[in-house]
């Protein structure tokens, strides 16, 4: 879930929205809403990011996530801006399960550790957004798509790790939104070269695409466009995953 703001007679209110290559937002909901509805549709966990990044949605930021996990059970990944151990702090104070390290990971690598240090590996998701480049190979941007950091995915990803990052989630920028399905073959380089979870992101427009991303290697599959514009939700493409081969509950 992405989190943008929208002003009303109330004062700034978050907002889901959608992205297309990580721009073109468009509006579907209210997070609590949404959120309850894909517990009831047993999603394992839930990803909730800040796009705005500003010093004005960050309490809004807080005021969601406290929301959310004082509503419903699943587990949230709360990201989009972090740049501090305390704020590290107040996310996990409201109820967040785990954080996402992106443009502040590269930054200041030592967060990871301290991070990890603290609260374990487990708590720690690394964020890879990424694009092809001409020569066939990847690199890491950072500030929303906006700075290529001239790293090869694997390259940071492997330090990360060594660091204390328990999982990695990579979004193919280029993807996103696109319904054109996932960046497998980095999927599979990053799944058989890393000894933690990755969680693939960017692409996903059938549930046949669930299926080969877990083919290629990854322990999890994120998405957003598709449950929210699509005639399809987590249920009905947890039953297609299944009927697929693949090893995933069908029931709480």
């Amino acid at each position: 879930m992405q989190l943008a703001l929208r002003q009303s007679f109330r004062g700034a209110q978050p907002v889901l929205v959608v992205t297309r290559k990580f721009s073109n937002r468009r509006a579907i909901g209210d997070p609590l809403s949404q959120a309850k509805i894909y517990e009831a549709q047993l999603a394992d966990e839930l990803i909730l990011v800040d796009l705005e990044r500003t010093q004005h949605s960050w309490p809004v930021l807080l005021e969601t996530v406290e929301n959310v996990s004082d509503a419903l059970a699943t587990p949230l990944a709360v990201g989009g801006g972090l740049h501090s151990f305390d704020q590290v702090q107040a996310l996990l104070d409201r109820g967040a399960d785990k954080v996402i390290l992106n443009t502040a990971a590269l930054d200041s690598p030592q967060l990871i550790d301290q991070v990890a240090s603290a609260y374990g590996a487990q708590c720690v998701v690394l964020s890879l957004d990424v694009r092809l480049q001409s020569g066939n190979d990847w690199r890491v941007w950072t500030d929303s798509g906006r700075i290529d950091s001239g790293l090869h995915p694997l390259t940071w990803a492997e330090e990360a790790v060594k660091r204390g990052a328990g999982e990695v989630m990579v979004t193919s920028i280029d993807r996103d939104g696109s319904g054109s399905g996932l960046e497998l073959r980095l999927i599979s380089l990053l799944s058989e070269n890393l000894i933690v979870p990755v969680i693939a992101s960017g692409g996903c427009g059938l549930a046949q695409h669930f299926v080969e991303g877990y083919a290629a290697g990854a322990s999890a599959v994120a998405a957003g466009t598709f449950f929210s514009q699509r005639d399809q939700n987590p249920m009905q493409c947890r039953s297609h995953i299944r009927n697929a081969g693949v090893s995933i509950r069908l029931e709480v």
